[in-house]
């Protein structure tokens, strides 16, 4: 890798978590929110790195609502992709998503070819615009491959229309301004998004992704959870409570593309209730 170059170096941030389970009518919830940056480098000089996070925690006993940050393996540039390129990355990752489900052990194998493009913390595959700064290097990819391959095959999860709508409500209001936050601006989260299309089940979490443009490296990015040290998005990903999923993806003003996907232990449809 040329020492001397001046290029992009992508500094990723996955922070915290927002949950939410239904016991007896309430639904506790713990918040966290967060920032990170993208910045310019020299390789001949150090990387420098600005995060900050802020949690307030009123809850309890819940897996995590999570985001993720520029994480590995994310697509880089500065386009954002053809509009009908959004619908086919929703299907793909869900695809994937269900890929390290079922067959954890064989999705820890596609992890490990990833190894060998790690140089430090940075990461760089062949054809990359960019090198990307991890906060742990290959070791995190190590613990992920450790774990799946720990990991005993679940169910696959259920599309869940009414769960993809309230994604999609989040991606239009956030990614238009550039914002990466669990909280829409108009003061929702994830279970009151979905709310307004049905009735979820036992619990919801939420993981979103901003940068990674392919299935692989969304999914990737969150079984990783670099810098991360619950893991909240990788716990959300291989939860057995959770059946049913939501996602959208669309265009994001800074960080080129967003996808968000909420789980839930099952999911009502409105029309469904009223029948």
């Amino acid at each position: 890798m040329p020492s001397l170059w001046t290029r992009d170096v992508e500094v990723g941030s996955s922070v915290g978590s927002v949950c939410a389970e239904s016991t007896s009518g309430s639904r506790p919830i713990a918040l966290v929110d967060h920032f990170s940056m993208r910045l310019q480098s020299s390789l001949k000089n150090p990387i420098s790195v600005a995060v900050v996070a802020v949690a307030v925690i009123v809850a309890q006993g819940c897996a995590s609502t999570s985001s993720t940050v520029m994480q590995q393996g994310s697509a880089r540039g500065r386009a954002s992709l053809p509009a009908a390129n959004y619908a086919a990355l929703e299907h793909g990752v869900i695809d994937e998503l269900n890929f390290a489900r079922s067959n954890p052990q064989g999705y820890a194998d596609v992890l490990e070819r990833d190894l060998q493009f790690y140089q430090g913390t940075l990461f760089r595959r062949p054809g990359d615009e960019s090198a990307l700064q991890t906060r742990e290097g290959a070791a995190a990819v190590r613990e992920a491959i450790r774990v799946l391959r720990q990991t005993r095959p679940l169910a696959p999860l259920r599309i869940s229309e009414g769960m993809t709508l309230g994604a999609r409500d989040h991606v239009k209001d956030q990614a238009p301004r550039g914002l990466m936050n669990h909280r829409g601006t108009d003061g929702t989260q994830a279970w009151d998004r979905v709310s307004r299309y049905g009735d979820w089940k036992a619990k919801i979490s939420e993981n979103m992704t901003f940068g990674p443009a392919t299935p692989h490296d969304v999914v990737a990015a969150l079984l990783i959870d670099d810098g991360i040290s619950d893991r909240g998005h990788r716990k959300n990903i291989l939860d057995p409570d959770v059946k049913v999923v939501g996602i959208s993806c669309g265009s994001h003003k800074s960080y080129r593309v967003m996808c968000d996907m909420v789980h839930a232990g099952g999911f009502v449809d409105r029309v469904a209730v009223g029948r």
